[in-house]
């Protein structure tokens, strides 16, 4: 079978030793450097890795510069692990792509259970294989997870194409904030209070939507949540 392949992004030496020797009794396999420019290098060259834990006071680049620079090139799971605690760092380490968050000083089974959570999370948005999805104008193969509008590729963040199916599979549903939180975070304590949500609809609006100003596909409930208000076509290859 294969390792999950862990790769940590934090500048102190020791944090890295305690980390790399911790995950790898767990059974995953660990890359550590100690700059961000070091983990882009990386990410670019290995496409195996599934999961980074990223420091955000890092010598070279900022933590949320990173984060925002990997997510523009992949969908890999980030846990952010930093000793910034206040909730505008929170928030926008979400707002950048950060799937977690945790502070330090922190305890490694609590890291470990967020780690194996956020895999979860990963392996439960993945849709069923060759299917396809259409509507207004865009075409969604879900086996894939590739959006395209009016024939362009979009680029979704795992999130964002997660936030789209299960949208896509409660149609003409108004969706409350809790319950899409619960579906993609499964921690609702975790991110109570924060933007995340609204976040990611604004963003996902504004990759699908023709007029973001007015969207007709995502509409907003007023006084629930959100809601697809269009019916997908599905078919299979």
């Amino acid at each position: 079978m294969n390792k999950k392949k862990v790769l940590i992004v934090d500048d102190d030496p020791d944090i890295l030793v305690i980390l790399k020797d911790n995950l790898e009794l767990d059974g995953y396999s660990v890359q550590a450097v100690s700059t961000g420019r070091e983990a882009l290098q990386l990410i670019q060259e290995h496409h195996d890795i599934a999961l980074i834990i990223l420091d955000l006071s890092l010598p070279d680049l900022d933590g949320i510069q990173v984060c925002a620079t990997i997510r523009e090139r992949s969908e890999i799971s980030i846990i952010m692990l930093t000793a910034r605690d206040s909730v505008a760092d929170k928030v926008l380490g979400f707002e950048r792509g950060a799937d977690d968050y945790l502070v330090k000083p922190f305890d490694y089974l609590e890291l470990s259970a967020r780690i194996k959570a956020c895999l979860r999370r990963v392996s439960s948005l993945k849709p069923e294989p060759e299917e396809i999805i259409e509507f207004a104008n865009l075409k969604i193969d879900a086996g894939k997870n590739a959006v395209w509008k009016n024939g362009t590729k979009v680029n979704l963040t795992v999130k964002e194409f997660g936030l789209l199916l299960f949208l896509i599979r409660n149609a003409r549903r108004a969706l409350t904030r809790d319950s899409i939180r619960r579906a993609l975070w499964k921690d609702t304590d975790l991110y109570a209070g924060s933007r995340s949500i609204d976040v990611h609809i604004q963003h996902l609006r504004a990759k699908i939507e023709d007029d973001v100003s007015e969207p007709k596909l995502i509409v907003t409930v007023q006084g629930v949540g959100y809601m697809l208000d269009v019916d997908p076509e599905t078919s299979s290859r």
